[in-house]
């Protein structure tokens, strides 16, 4: 965690009265896989993705379709906001239903 970050949490603390607990959300990290074919759609995604309240940084690998998302929010608001652009967007690790792989195989 930088600095700013290690500051704003702090001030946080300190702002937030004992009578009123909140729900606060930790800082993580979610993974995405969205498909994005050129620069304009790796911009769209980028530019949701960091107005989400709480978002530190937002990276992109466009040849894996992998969005890494890093802050203090929640993975299903995260993913709420990359499918609003209108691109496809799942939680990664991404595995195919069909990969030909299956657990129950093994056991019989």
């Amino acid at each position: 965690m930088g600095v700013g970050g290690t500051l704003e949490y702090i001030s946080e603390l300190m702002s937030s009265g004992h009578k009123h607990k909140k729900k606060k959300k930790q800082f993580q990290t979610v993974n995405l896989k969205v498909r994005m074919d050129c620069d304009g759609c790796e911009l769209k995604v980028k530019n949701a993705l960091s107005s989400l309240t709480g978002v530190k940084s937002v990276e992109i690998n466009r040849k894996q379709q992998k969005v890494t998302v890093t802050g203090y929010i929640e993975q299903s608001k995260v993913l709420k906001k990359a499918k609003s652009t209108g691109k496809k967007a799942e939680i990664w690790p991404y595995v195919p239903y069909n990969s030909g792989s299956s657990l129950c195989s093994s056991v019989l």
